[in-house]
């Protein structure tokens, strides 16, 4: 289902037909970038208790596994530069806390024992809201194949040296 509130691309307006006949803005276009991935012990600091240390290397390595996995298509697909460092940088940590959340539920389970009697897991909970924003992050980079449908790759050859004069 369409979300009715988010403006469509100026691509997709102009191929679906513009009723209205109001002018089509193009948007903004970004300098190409090639994105450094980040320092992962900055997100995921190093803790002395081993039990945390142990999740906290993992979530490293699985958001480092995602940044080298969707960072370089992202660059062809989406044109993304340097303004999108920090949204690609926090799809990677959803990524990981969704993986974090997963493992703590095959671990307890999804019911839990705790002051009150039997409760649900909080990864659940955890797991179920990083999710949903990383089904915002999926339809923002395109990263789905409905997501690839309406954007269209950037064609840098048209794109004059210096974007801004």
């Amino acid at each position: 289902m369409a979300d009715r509130y988010r403006p469509k691309s100026a691509v997709q307006r102009a191929r679906e037909g513009n009723p209205s006949k109001t002018a089509i803005k193009e948007g903004v276009i970004v300098p190409r970038a090639i994105l450094a991935e980040p320092d992962w012990s900055e997100v995921f600091k190093a803790s002395p208790d081993p039990v945390v240390e142990v999740v906290n290397a993992r979530c490293r390595e699985v958001a480092s596994e995602e940044w080298r996995r969707v960072v370089p298509v992202l660059e062809v697909s989406a044109g993304i530069g340097e303004v999108d460092h920090a949204t690609v940088r926090d799809l990677c940590v959803c990524v990981a806390r969704i993986d974090q959340a997963e493992r703590d539920l095959s671990e307890r389970g999804l019911m839990v024992t705790a002051e009150r009697g039997t409760v649900q897991n909080g990864a659940a909970t955890i797991a179920a809201q990083h999710r949903t924003q990383l089904a915002r992050y999926i339809r923002e980079f395109g990263l789905s194949p409905s997501a690839r449908t309406a954007i269209t790759a950037p064609n840098f050859d048209d794109i004059e040296s210096d974007v801004w004069d």
